[in-house]
């Protein structure tokens, strides 16, 4: 039986409603919230069931300030035949220390710590904002509106299709930049939250720095063309941070090879100064997609 189903019982509380506003406002403050993380006391109030490994939403409090999070012990982490057992959870951890690198605020903050149930990630809960524009759409097939990229086709059923797309946002051509550097291989929609300050936050970065091309993502709105200039200095500057403090922030939760292969993909980005395109080798959207 796999680990994550061996986790004890969770509680059967009325969980806390977190709050779009007080959310945001903390994931800004990222000293306070890493604070708050790394010494507040745990506690569990249920499981999100669309997740495939374990991934616990939780209240955080100390010192009379509290929040929601999200705990991912690596007990409860599935068995992957690409990535090695027990090694999720620092790899969210490294895609947050990269992505915090970038000063670009793309993950919300995320510590390595123990918990009720053994060590595992733990990440600030940003609720999405309600009342935030939508980051996809279904559109007519014939080609998309103004001010919107498109991804790929979708069976809408009844013989019907429709074209998924996404806005012509700098908020998520920078995700698009880091799930690049990062090698992501799940960016779902579901993975994209809207927060309520303007920001976008990308989650669920467990299956990311493999050695081997990866890349799946919805993200393909700017594939091919030329990278930004922000994006290339953001990634000069990655690469001499990944020789010095990054790197050894980094090392205790990826391998030599990974962190070179992390290199090589921002020689290649800053060689080629162009988004990546599509794979031709392996499925370059997420299933499923949302």
């Amino acid at each position: 039986m796999p680990a994550r189903e061996r986790l004890p019982a969770l509680n059967t509380d009325t969980p806390p409603q977190a709050d779009p506003v007080a959310g945001a406002a903390l994931a800004a403050d990222v000293p306070t919230a890493l604070s708050l993380l790394r010494e507040g006391e745990l506690t569990v109030h249920g499981r999100l069931t669309d997740a495939s490994n374990a991934a616990l939403y939780c209240s955080i409090s100390a010192d009379g300030r509290s929040a929601q999070a999200v705990y991912k012990p690596v007990a409860g982490e599935r068995p992957l035949w690409d990535f090695p057992d027990g090694t999720l959870a620092g790899r969210e951890v490294a895609a947050y220390e990269v992505a915090a690198a970038t000063g670009w605020a793309l993950i919300p903050p995320t510590v390595l710590r123990d918990g009720p149930h053994g060590p595992g990630m733990v990440q600030l809960w940003v609720e999405p904002d309600p009342g935030a524009d939508p980051l996809l759409a279904l559109q007519d097939p014939a080609g998309p509106e103004a001010g919107w990229l498109p991804i790929v086709r979708a069976d809408v059923g009844g013989g019907r299709t429709a074209l998924l797309v996404h806005p012509d946002d700098r908020r998520l051509r920078r995700l698009a930049v880091l799930d690049a550097v990062l090698n992501n291989a799940d960016r779902k929609g579901g993975h994209l939250i809207a927060a309520a300050d303007g920001r976008i936050y990308g989650i669920d970065h467990g299956v990311t720095f493999n050695t081997e091309g990866k890349l799946r993502t919805l993200l393909w709105g700017w594939a091919g063309e030329p990278l930004p200039a922000e994006a290339l200095e953001v990634l000069a500057d990655l690469a001499g941070q990944l020789d010095g403090a990054l790197g050894e922030r980094l090392a205790p939760h990826l391998t030599a090879a990974e962190l070179a292969a992390a290199r090589a993909r921002i020689a290649e980005l800053r060689g080629t100064g162009r988004h990546p395109l599509p794979s031709e080798e392996w499925p370059a959207i997420p299933w499923p997609p949302i």
